[in-house]
Parts: C-alpha cells; structure tokens; sequence
C-alpha cells in the first residue's frame, strides 16, 4: 500500500486491523514527511504490529498531482505483492506510474477516491486519469457521489464505497457522566476555519438561542478573524470561545464535553463535503450530531442525527434549540449515534470490508 495519509499514527490503527486477516501480508510505504500545505506532517510510528511500515523518499513533496516515489520499482521487485493498493486520486502521477510499475510485477491494482465534485484537468494528468480508469483492476471510493464522478469520466470497473479511515472506538468513547449543570455546550470542531465550513451561520443561529449556552470553535485558518468579529456584532462573544487547534490525543475529551457538535458545512464550485470525520468522532462519543445537507454528511449521520438545508439559519437554529428543550432526545441521537459507528465505521470495520476488496479482486 502507499499512502502518504499512514503517516498519522491513529491511522496506522487500519493497518495493524488489516495484517490480522491470515491471508494478508502487509508492506505499507509511506514518505517519512509529507509538506502538506497546512504544515508538514511527519511520520508517526504508533501502530505497527504486524505488517511492515518503509518510509521511502518521494519527489515533488508537497505537490499533490505530481510527487511520486522514485524508489517503487525496486520495491515491488523485492515484495512481488499480488495487489497495489494506491491510496491516491487517479489523477495523480504517484498513481499513474504506481499502477504501471505494478503491472511490471503482475500485481493488480486499485486507487481510492474522494473527489465528489466532476473536475475536469489539463494534460498530461488527464491523459494519466483516463490511462488509470482503463488499467486499473478496482477502485474504493470514499463517498457515494465519488462513484457518480468516475462512471462519468469512463470508470467501468468494480467499486466498493469505504470511508478511508475508521474510528477508534475505545479512545473515542461516552464519557463518564456530563455535567447537566454547565449549560449547553455547542460544538464546532475543524482543522482549517474556512468559509465552506460555515461555522459563520452556526453563529447567527446560536444568537437566537434563550437561555444558558455557549459555542466552542476548534481550529484556526483565515476565516478565524472574522467570525471572532461576527460573534461581537452579534452580542454573543462572551458566549463563544476560539479554543485553537486541538491536538488528535485531545479531540475524544473535547468532544464528550458537547451537548451537540455541529458540522454546517457549505458547498461551493471547487469543494463539497467529503465525508466530515468530526461527526463519526462525535457519534461514537455518544455526543448527538447536526450537520447541514452538503455531500456526504446525510449520508454518514443517517438517521442518528439531524440533517438541514446548507446556509438555512433558521432550520438550524430550530435543531439546536430542540435539542437545547430535549435531553432525552440528545441521549437517543447520542445513542444511535455510537450505535451507527460501531456497525459502520470503526477501524476494523473498514479493515474487513477493504480486505473483503482484495479477496474479491484475487478471486477474479
């Protein structure tokens, strides 16, 4: 497997679920820094029992469409592996020569996807995706209109829909008890504050809320200045706090302290909704979840949570203030919430269903 995303160590969970099948024998590669953006994220080595973790140099760090890694060749040459499994877009040269330099060891192949919004790229890397959507042997994708994205482009072969990442189910957890005295607590949790998280209409439709409450915002980014000045004209800054990023360790105890966590997220030309990791984490906190209709989040909470129109205040300031009147109903989202995670989306769930892939692509 490549993935540059396994150089989380909470990620690294996956994997060590995946080596446990009998008939898996696991080589993750993985560069040993990724200069994301954001800021570098460098490799973590926290689970890795039982498969092999190399960190391999690659070119053109941090550039999403062009790195690749120059040492695979030889690689594949020494593990002879039966599957490749390229955790890259399609359209990325990483894939493109992954998939290639498989074929030289007669490995199959498949890529994963998120990308839920139809893009259209310049060559050569749409040379490269309609080569990888012809000689790929499967695909997972992490979302359902990821599906309706590659059919599109001319993807005709197997595909299985997998979230990339699962969640650990006994860090995140219920908590103890939670404190019914300190009011309702309202949460936000993302790592960039930007405009398509809509963290600006969670605002407006907290203003209107009687009573005792107060709305607390993880994160940083650009978009931070200006809601710290909204919350002012809105009369409510004394009810919200900007805590900051919040380091992965400390996100299960930042969420078991909400009474609700709300993800209102917006779409925009260049970004939908992918998946929305936050509400998984919550749900399996038995924290209840509120998200707006923005990509796959109907699709992730289900019916364990509640769903409104994206940019509507007024709907979401009705959810809120539901479950502001409803402890009971908080409980029972809470409830469905940690119930719908352990069926769906914990770490060895998505190991097994992504181990159910390989075996069918061998069996083919």
């Amino acid at each position: 497997m490549l993935s540059k995303a396994c150089l989380v160590g909470a990620y690294q969970t996956k994997l060590e679920e995946i080596a446990r099948f009998d008939d898996v024998e696991l080589l993750v590669i993985v560069p040993p820094v990724w200069l994301d953006p954001a800021g570098p994220v460098a490799l973590e080595r926290s689970h890795t029992e039982g498969y092999r973790l190399l960190a391999d140099p690659i070119r053109f760090n941090g550039r999403f469409h062009l790195h690749y890694y120059p040492k695979l060749k030889r690689r594949l040459a020494e593990f002879r592996p039966d599957i490749v499994h390229i955790d890259e877009e399609p359209y990325n040269l990483a894939t493109f020569l992954a998939m290639r330099q498989a074929k030289g060891v007669a490995a199959k192949t498949l890529f994963f996807s998120w990308q839920n919004l139809l893009r259209r790229y310049p060559f050569p890397f749409s040379w490269m995706e309609k080569q990888v959507l012809a000689g790929i042997d499967a695909a997972i994708m992490g979302n359902q209109e990821a599906v309706a994205v590659w059919q599109s482009k001319g993807y005709a072969g197997p595909h299985t829909v997998i979230p990339q990442f699962g969640v650990d189910t006994a860090a995140y957890r219920p908590p103890a008890y939670r404190d019914q005295g300190r009011g309702f607590v309202i949460g936000s949790a993302n790592r960039r504050l930007v405009p398509e998280k809509g963290v600006d209409v969670l605002l407006r439709a907290a203003a209107k809320l009687p009573g005792i409450w107060r709305v607390q915002i993880a994160g940083d980014g650009p978009e931070r200045p200006l809601l710290q000045k909204l919350s002012h004209e809105l009369g409510i800054a004394d009810r919200v706090q900007f805590d900051g990023p919040i380091p992965s360790a400390q996100m299960p105890g930042y969420l078991q302290q909400m009474d609700v966590m709300v993800l209102p997220s917006r779409t925009r030309p260049n970004w939908k909704e992918q998946f929305g990791r936050v509400l998984v984490e919550a749900m399996a906190c038995e924290t209840a979840v509120i998200g707006s209709d923005s990509g796959e989040i109907p699709h992730v909470i289900g019916d364990a949570g509640l769903i409104f129109p994206e940019d509507d205040v007024d709907a979401l300031h009705a959810h809120l203030l539901q479950l502001m009147q409803s402890p009971d109903l908080r409980d029972e989202l809470g409830r469905k919430g940690r119930a719908r995670v352990l069926d769906r989306y914990t770490q060895s769930q998505i190991a097994a269903q992504t181990v159910a892939v390989y075996r069918k692509m061998m069996a083919e």
